[in-house]
């Protein structure tokens, strides 16, 4: 049986005042600023605990594994308690995943990083399920597209701010540790370890105190009358239920393959300019260079707003697709500064995915789009996935031949985005749903 809705319903196109819009709007690029600040951490770890490549992308799995454990969860709990309240306990859960950087870097451990990743974004997953289809349906479902499109440029804003930052703190003293560590015993190794993950610290306190004033401010916002809430709560079983439409099933898997290219090209892109066949950059240069990848999606993302008033979504999702892999096979084989500007230039065309899948999958689910936005947000693990076989084949095959991993996800995006804008996806829901 049905719940009445709290609250306005997803869809009544009511728009609240323009300041809670941007506080809204502001948790993009706060999740944003956190996610990417990862890449950062990546060439760190790497050097300070001898890590091959794929080893060192276990960083990115154990960030996107959340989304895999956790994005069922927060639907549910999105369900029960809505949209605002959610917000607040994935602030609140993200604040703790950065006070968790400070034990790990007193101890020195590798898989206390993780620990600590993983509830970071555990925090962050909840804030994606709530914030994504609340943006969505903050006014009519014509201009979904372009108001999540435009949200996610602050998200890709960011992403732009979160390398130079994490530059300046983590990577400004190299990424290698002093001396030879072969030469050292186990303790003094240890205590070398325990001083060079100090620097980790600093950023990520001060990110914790800046997400614990956001939490008490949207817990004050928590009554505050207009703000649509989900239309009913749902059971566990109901939770998959989405899953029959063909639009929703596809757009899931095409947010787990843009997720792991997009994450993929990112965790590599420090290392892969400081190759002498790229750019030859040191880490703090390639590291703040980073930030210029992220920058081409923030761009993108304004410059797509505008292009969705006029062009159809899966059009534009499709043109994308097909440049970013294109461009990542051009980097691939190629060198230099062609390299260089390709695999950069892919954040161009990143701009406009995530936010283009998302809302082609759940513009027609109606009172399911709790349950579907959780579906979407569960297949942000392909974070987790796709970097670890792209590491994999960096370790076998060479950074520059691992970006063919990336390229093929791209292909299987395009292959929706034509899927949807054909209409094949919605007719095979269609015949379906006919009475037999």
């Amino acid at each position: 049986m049905e719940v009445p809705s709290r609250a306005a319903s997803i869809g009544s196109g009511v728009k609240p005042e323009i300041g809670v819009t941007a506080m809204i709007v502001g948790l993009f690029f706060v999740w944003g600023f956190c996610t990417v600040m990862v890449d950062t951490l990546i060439p760190k770890l790497k050097g300070l605990f001898s890590l091959s490549y794929a080893e060192a992308m276990l960083s990115q799995f154990a960030f996107f594994l959340a989304y895999l454990v956790m994005s069922i969860p927060a639907g549910l709990l999105l369900a029960r308690i809505g949209y605002l309240r959610s917000i607040v306990v994935g602030l609140a859960v993200m604040a703790v995943g950065c006070l968790l950087f400070t034990p790990a870097a007193n101890v020195g451990l590798y898989p206390m990083f993780l620990v600590a990743l993983f509830v970071l974004a555990s925090g962050i997953t909840l804030l994606q399920v709530a914030a994504n289809p609340l943006i969505a349906n903050l006014g009519s479902s014509q201009s979904s597209h372009m108001r999540l499109t435009l949200a996610q440029a602050f998200n890709s804003l960011g992403t732009t701010v979160g390398p130079w930052v994490g530059a300046a703190f983590i990577l400004s003293a190299g990424v290698d540790l002093p001396g030879d560590p072969a030469t050292l015993s186990a303790d003094a190794l240890a205590e070398l370890r325990r001083q060079e993950a100090s620097v980790v610290m600093v950023p990520f306190l001060s990110i914790a105190t800046a997400l614990g004033i956001l939490a008490i401010s949207f817990w004050l916002l928590r009554r505050k009358p207009g703000l649509p809430d989900v239309p009913h709560q749902v059971s566990g079983r109901a939770i998959l239920a989405p899953l029959r439409h063909s639009r929703l099933a596809l757009a899931t898997l095409s947010i787990f393959l843009y997720v792991g290219a997009e994450v993929s090209i990112g965790s590599i892109l420090t290392n892969y300019l400081m190759l002498p066949g790229t750019l030859g950059e040191t880490a703090a240069r390639a590291g703040k260079l980073v930030s210029l990848y992220w920058a081409g999606a923030m761009i993108g993302r304004f410059i797509g707003s505008v292009l969705l008033r006029k062009i159809e979504a899966a059009s534009l999702l499709a043109f994308c697709a097909v440049g970013a892999a294109t461009l990542a096979v051009v980097s691939s084989l190629s060198t230099g500064t062609l390299a260089a500007a390709t695999i950069i230039a892919i954040g161009l065309f990143n701009s406009i995915m995530f936010p283009g899948i998302f809302s082609l999958g759940i513009e027609k689910l109606g009172d399911e789009t709790p349950q579907g936005s959780a579906l979407l947000c569960l297949a942000i693990v392909g974070g987790a996935v796709v970097p670890v076989i792209t590491g994999l084949a960096a370790d076998h095959f060479g950074l520059p031949a691992a970006l063919l991993v990336p390229a093929i996800c791209y292909v299987g995006i395009a292959s929706f985005a034509i899927l949807t804008r054909i209409g094949a996806l919605d007719r095979a829901d269609a015949h379906h749903t006919l009475p037999a």
